[in-house]
């Protein structure tokens, strides 16, 4: 009596219990039909058993691959992984997960993958992974380039990947000294969230005073006083998964015990059966709440402020003296219009930087009189103060060229004078950065130099083995307007040229020295007549101490 072999299934598929009922009638059927054909000796020849014993077998197989190895299951060997930093004064941080980190990572099984950097408050989308155990980096680019081996490590350890489980790794406190936690979170996928119209909720309290909240959420429609409570959260504390209806939502957070309402949200939709996390974090902007809410979902973070929160504006005069401002001596007062009759800056000197002035959100209308006769010189300009933003109002002039009879001719006489000059002030608002890294830091260019002969500048800044031809950090504004550069800790000789009928110039150069101790800054560009090239550049941090006029 021959032996029926019996077939083993390869380690990627999936068991035979998972096949169809008509997958088992068939594999049956063809085990029936081989049984009966090696015993029925009269009908068939032994070469005619072993042709049907391969046909069988064969088909057996086929079988097998088109049945047993569904790849629709392959989601169920994956797990996922993100990174959410919540390191204040880190730069932006990459995500390296390793197989092996002692393994030589150019061998073609070794699995070694770098995410994008991600900066303060920001989390990556969930990153599939392969269920295994791994070893993961949390590192910073601290030279110009950004692969694997020549970012500086600030944290390492391993991780264990299951399927169907978010590894959420949170990185708090300072990069000096980081604090790493890993949130295992069970992927949700109900049917009934969708046929019952819910979403999923979970609270994680990371804000940096350590102390427990209460987290209560309400209907768009009604106050604290109908809120529930979802719970009472530590630091550092994830909360139990909740399922609610899908709806638009306030959520309001409460010290321990407490019912004095410290941060309240504006209303928030939940349109989707998808899970989110409700992170509670500190919060730096100018409003009074200590509180900021980041709605994380599974490829974006959403960061809501106190609805209540203030404002906080300063204001910079760039205005110099010019002979079409007769009585003008560089000084003005500022008015918020409707507020009060008493001007919010009563003196700012010309290259001065006012205090910060708090104010309720909202629209403001601006004038500036002249302090010397109180004569007006810029109205009505609109000042719009979101919640907890924290702003700066550019204050400048600029000249226009009087073409009275619209001829397009602004020197009818042919004297090679411009017959006639306009002088008006304007306003241009910038947003400071609320940015604390201590390794890089944003700079703010904001360029004010109005000028015939070319219509932007240009600015290097230049390192010790650099020239401005080779130089990595450089940005062009045009005037009125800004740019923003983002540089690392360094010496640098920095550059302010312009392009003059195919010459460049040099307008002014400086040195500027970043360190661990150096704040974010603007960089204001302006002409000068009292600079030797008639250009002048004046720094200043854009998020001051808090201070009251």
């Amino acid at each position: 009596m021959i032996a029926i072999p019996k077939i083993k299934k390869c380690k990627d598929c999936v068991k035979l219990g998972t096949l169809t009922p008509s997958g088992y009638l068939l594999l049956h059927n063809i085990r029936q039909q081989i049984v009966a054909t090696l015993h029925n000796g009269k009908q068939m020849t032994i070469l005619k058993t072993l042709q049907a014993l391969k046909t069988c077998l064969a088909a057996s197989l086929l079988l097998f691959i088109l049945l047993g190895c569904d790849s629709s299951d392959d989601n169920s060997s994956e797990g996922y992984v993100k990174l959410y930093n919540l390191s204040k004064d880190s730069p932006s941080i990459y995500l390296t997960v390793d197989e092996n980190l002692s393994e030589d990572n150019d061998d073609d099984d070794h699995f070694e993958k770098t995410y994008s950097a991600i900066a303060y408050g920001n989390a990556n989308s969930n990153i599939s992974l392969t269920s295994q155990d791994y070893f993961y980096q949390l590192a910073w680019q601290n030279e110009d380039s950004a692969t694997t081996e020549d970012l500086s490590v600030i944290y390492e350890n391993s991780l264990s990947v299951a399927a169907n489980t978010i590894n959420m790794i949170v990185l708090s406190d300072s990069v000096l000294s980081p604090e790493v936690m890993v949130h295992k979170i069970p992927v949700i996928d109900d049917e009934d969230d969708t046929s019952n119209d819910l979403f999923n909720l979970r609270v994680l309290n990371m804000h940096s005073n350590q102390q427990a909240i209460d987290f209560y959420f309400s209907k768009e429609n009604e106050s604290f006083n109908e809120a529930i409570l979802v719970g009472q959260y530590s630091y550092q504390q994830l909360s139990d998964n909740h399922k609610l209806d899908q709806d638009d939502y306030i959520f309001y957070i409460t010290t321990a015990g407490s019912h004095e309402v410290l941060f309240k949200s504006s209303s928030i939709a939940f349109a989707y059966s998808s899970q989110n996390i409700m992170i509670v974090k500190e919060n730096s902007g100018a409003g009074t709440s200590p509180y900021l809410l980041d709605k994380m979902s599974d490829s974006q973070v959403i960061e809501y402020v106190d609805a209540e929160a203030e404002a906080q504006f300063r204001a910079y005069n760039a205005v110099a003296n010019h002979e079409e401002l007769e009585s003008y001596q560089q000084n003005f007062a500022l008015h918020i219009n409707g507020v009060s009759d008493v001007p919010a800056i009563t003196s700012l000197p010309y290259g001065e930087v006012s205090n910060v002035l708090t104010f309720a959100s909202g629209d403001y209308s601006v004038d500036l009189t002249n302090t010397a006769d109180n004569s007006p010189l810029l109205s009505n300009h609109l000042l719009s103060l979101m919640e907890n933003t924290n702003k700066t109002l550019f204050f400048y002039a600029e000249q226009e060229y009087v073409d009275t009879d619209n001829d397009g001719n602004i020197d009818e006489n042919g004297d090679g004078i411009i017959d006639e000059i306009d002088v008006n002030l304007f306003s241009l608002i910038v947003e400071n950065s609320l940015l604390s890294s201590i390794y890089e830091h944003e700079i703010e260019i904001v360029n004010l130099i109005q000028s015939d002969d070319f219509s932007h500048v240009s600015v290097f800044f230049v390192r010790q083995d650099e020239t401005i031809e080779s130089a990595t950090y450089h940005s062009e504004t045009y005037y009125k307007n800004t740019s923003s550069m983002v540089l690392k800790n360094n010496s640098y000789h920095v550059f302010v040229v312009a392009n003059d009928n195919g010459s460049t110039i040099i307008l002014n150069s400086f040195e500027l020295i970043l360190d661990e101790q150096s704040d974010e800054q603007f960089l204001i560009l302006e002409t000068s007549e009292n600079s030797p090239t008639g250009y002048k550049t004046t720094l200043f941090s854009q998020t001051p101490k808090q201070e009251s006029e």
